[in-house]
């Protein structure tokens, strides 16, 4: 609760910052920035209003509480604990909100997912993730499409790339990169044996035009190649997929979603921005060397969260210590525990 109320007023004092530049003459000057204000005040300004409104009618309902307790009234004492129990829950809920106030977590997110070393059996958890991610989603009322896909020879894929739109995608996945472990009996060997399996999971925030990010054509390497799919009337003739490399970083961005080699172009320029960004804010963090560990090297000792489900059920998160005993659930999408768990352990 404690921290629920400096993280209040932490949002009071961001409120007040965005009133004094709305007044301001030239705030309309740039019309998406004063856009991303003012939906950001609104967005602060309903979460303030929620934790008022509920901390009052917590207190409405403690105090006549205290009332049933001291006429023995029964039925009134356990619909009022009921009642508290539920605006608890709420408090808790407006309190996750309040964590999701950095500055680019309003911001859509991309979302990779790479698999590590293991053929077969890595890149069908790729995609078992790639599922419990779509799952999440759709539960959340968000969208999601899917711009980069290497399938796997037998099963699976090697990679994904999704960009995921919706209220606050960034904030709430943005701690989900790392390494993600499997253990489980193998539905691909014939021995029926225990297999550990790995796959990376990459988040970076989708840049807005807010946000200028300055891409030189001498620093960059465009190549194109024929897209990889199922077969059938999507299959693709032609070489629209394009591969975008940024030399000086490294970085490496590419999209085959779009028939059009042009409009491949236009996503893969996006992702690069994005991954710029990302990259950036990276070198002030002072944990984005481990960050990069953990991304580089998909295996042993780098992992976030390991998913157990032979010889026993258990999913736990590997940075907090927290536990799940039901990982049909988890990889079914049910997964905001850990997401709020990350959250709370950043503002610590």
């Amino acid at each position: 609760m404690l921290g629920g109320i400096f993280e209040k007023n932490k949002i009071k004092e961001k409120i007040q910052t965005f009133n004094k530049k709305i007044v301001q003459e030239n705030f309309w000057k740039e019309k998406l920035s004063a856009q991303k204000i003012l939906k950001e005040k609104k967005f602060l300004e309903n979460i303030f209003d929620d934790f008022n409104s509920t901390v009052k009618e917590l207190e409405n309902l403690e105090q006549l509480l205290e009332l049933a307790a001291k006429e023995n009234d029964i039925v009134v004492t356990k619909d009022c604990e009921k009642k508290i129990n539920l605006l608890l829950n709420q408090i808790k809920k407006t309190e996750v909100s309040c964590f999701l106030s950095e500055e680019n977590d309003h911001l859509d997110t991309y979302l990779e997912i790479h698999a590590g070393a293991g053929g077969t059996e890595s890149q069908d958890w790729a995609q078992m993730l790639r599922r419990m991610y779509s799952k999440w989603i759709e539960k959340k009322k968000s969208k999601f499409e899917i711009i980069n896909e290497h399938r796997g020879d037998e099963a699976g894929i090697k990679s994904s790339t999704l960009k995921i739109t919706g209220p606050y995608m960034y904030g709430w996945l943005k701690s989900e990169s790392g390494v993600h472990r499997l253990v489980r009996i193998s539905p691909f060997d014939s021995g029926a044996r225990r297999h550990t399996s790995f796959a990376s999971v990459w988040v970076y925030p989708v840049v807005d035009d807010s946000i200028k990010i300055d891409i030189q054509e001498k620093d960059i390497r465009v190549d194109t190649y024929r897209s990889s799919g199922a077969g059938g009337q999507h299959v693709n003739t032609t070489d629209s997929a394009v591969r975008i490399t940024h030399l000086p970083t490294n970085i490496v961005v590419q999209c085959q979603n779009e028939r059009s080699q042009h409009k491949n172009k236009e996503t893969c320029f996006n992702m690069l921005k994005a991954r710029l960004y990302k990259y950036e804010i990276q070198k002030k963090d002072e944990a984005s060397e481990n960050l990069a560990k953990s991304k580089t090297d998909i295996g042993w000792g780098h992992q976030i969260r390991s998913y157990v489900l032979q010889p026993y059920q258990l999913v736990k998160d590997l940075r907090n210590n927290l536990e799940n005993t039901d990982p049909d659930s988890v990889l079914d999408g049910d997964i905001d525990e850990f997401l709020e768990a990350a959250l709370y352990q950043t503002k610590d």
